[in-house]
């Protein structure tokens, strides 16, 4: 077995963290290397003396235990951002992990910070058992039927080990979450590239969560080629660094920030409330409210069962953030919400979607530029909507313009640019066997309509992706309502390339290295 974790996910310039590893083929090579628009190593060393390490029962829970192989000190020319960590054994085998590298306090090189998607990170991670949706493992070599799986969720989960492989490091070149052309007459639905899964033994949560060659890479890679400086932070430095955003004009959340701890949203509202900008350039955001325990080393996640699981009082536990106990629904933060949403070219789910937006409100400040007119469709071919998307109800005023429903937060103020149907699931009795996961209708038509009758429920599953802004306190909101806004940069499509210049210069980035 070859594997490693660190002790803590981000660190500061002068600061040092702890590698944990465990290895059968010993001696091993340390590689340390930020990646961004391009990959520059800043660390290596040969000749490391590393034992095999048992695996402990309920690793997933309780975490390795391992002795510290080293500690590494994050030398002063590190630049904010996400370093690949690469341990290499004597037979060539490698493992992967990472550290975010944190600006040096009080000395931001950047107006802007990215704050990385890690809760999402370890609520998908199975390495050693289970995660937060079910017994991956058990799932996977095929011990434990599908439902059984789901049952077998544990909703705690260790930080101190190491990511399923490929989460942590997929191949260059994996597929995306999002069926890429539409579903042929009454073909089989399908979801993602299913050959390429069995291929490389992937688990259906692999490709939901982490940075490389997924979203954040594509946009920092993006960013950084068209001259844009950001600062980087972790979801957890937001929930234990209460004033983290205070020197930044902007803050951008582009990977699946499916899962905010509490004080991450305090920090997030205060900020825009103060005259912050965040820009989402994704979706399915905030929907899920989660805790941090045992200083950082225990994520607490226990999604449907938040209520019955937890012996906490309400307002502590976790569950669905519009969830009534709460009263604070993520859209009255983000404007937008998966509930309104869901998914569009994945399974039944809008199978022969368009995979892009209309647009209606051609005259918005974010389409300055981009030669877009009323009707016109933002991104079809690629598809830049796909997977996962938050939306919102609407209706049309005289002039034929949609205008939000203010409910479940939703505000009023909200400026809807485009939209495109989505599904919340897929219709059960229609011919065609379910390939997404069921989410609890029973659960989202009450906390939408206040009751659960079948009605009801089949007024959840059909939603719209939407497009759009809206001003808060004395701050504003960009949210683009698709997880695969990034893939849109990554293939340079010029529409969503101006739309997002015009994002990042509203919101202030910096732009030290614009091309001239």
């Amino acid at each position: 077995m070859l594997a490693c974790y660190t002790d803590r996910l981000s660190v500061r310039p002068g600061e040092r963290f702890a590698l944990h590893a465990s290895a059968t083929n010993s001696p091993c090579r340390l590689r340390i290397a930020r990646v961004g628009a391009e990959r520059r190593e800043v660390f290596s060393r040969g000749g490391l003396a590393i034992a095999e390490q048992p695996v402990p029962p309920h690793v997933d829970r309780d975490g390795c235990g391992w002795p510290a192989t080293l500690e590494v000190e994050v030398g002063a020319d590190w630049t904010s951002g996400y370093y690949d960590i690469v341990l290499t054994d004597a037979s060539g085998a490698e493992a992967h992990h990472f550290v975010c590298v944190k600006a040096p306090a009080g000395q931001a090189r950047s107006t802007a910070v990215l704050v990385l998607a890690t809760n999402t990170y370890h609520s998908y991670n199975w390495w050693g058992g289970a995660n937060a949706y079910s017994n991956v493992t058990g799932l996977m070599n095929g011990t434990v039927p599908f439902a059984q799986a789901m049952d077998e969720a544990i909703g705690v989960l260790s930080t101190q080990r190491p990511f399923a492989p490929l989460i942590v490091a997929p191949l260059e070149g994996a597929p995306r979450l999002v069926n890429m052309r539409k579903r042929g007459f009454e073909e089989k639905p399908w979801a993602s590239d299913h050959a390429w899964m069995v291929e490389h033994r992937a688990s259906p949560y692999d490709g939901s969560a982490g940075f490389l060659h997924k979203w954040e890479h594509a946009f920092v890679a993006w960013a950084e080629a068209e001259g844009y400086a950001l600062d980087y932070a972790t979801d957890y430095d937001l929930e234990v660094e209460p004033d983290l955003l205070a020197g930044y004009q902007s803050a951008f959340f582009v990977g699946h920030s499916e899962y905010w701890s509490g004080g991450e949203r305090d920090q997030v509202e205060r900020f825009v409330d103060a005259g912050g900008r965040i820009a989402i350039l994704s979706g399915n955001t905030c929907f899920w409210k989660v805790r941090w325990e045992n200083d950082g080393k225990t994520y607490v996640c226990h999604k449907w069962k938040g209520f019955e699981a937890e012996d906490v009082p309400p307002e502590r536990a976790t569950h669905l953030w519009s969830h009534r106990a709460f009263a604070r629904p993520e859209a009255e933060l983000t404007g937008l919400s998966f509930v309104f949403a869901g998914y569009h070219r994945l399974g039944m789910c809008v199978a022969r979607g368009q995979g892009g937006f209309t647009v209606y409100d051609d005259r918005h400040w974010a389409l300055e530029g981009s030669d877009l007119f009323y009707g016109d469709v933002i991104g079809g071919d690629l598809p830049l909507i796909g997977y996962e998307s938050d939306g919102c109800r609407f209706t049309f005023d005289d002039a034929g313009l949609p205008r939000a429903v203010p409910m479940l937060g939703v505000p009023e103020n909200l400026e809807i640019i485009g939209f495109a149907p989505c599904a919340f699931g897929e219709e059960a009795g229609r011919g065609y066997n379910p390939i997404i996961p069921p989410e609890k209708l029973d659960v989202i038509a009450d906390v939408i309509f206040g009751e659960n009758s079948a009605e009801a429920q089949a007024k959840v599953l059909r939603g719209h992706a939407v497009l759009a802004s809206f001003k808060r306190g004395e701050g504003e909101v960009f949210n683009t309502g698709t997880t695969e806004w990034a893939h849109g940069l990554a293939a340079r499509d010029p529409f969503v390339q101006v739309i997002t210049h015009n994002v990042m210069r509203r919101f202030g980035v910096s732009r030290p290295g614009a091309p001239a």
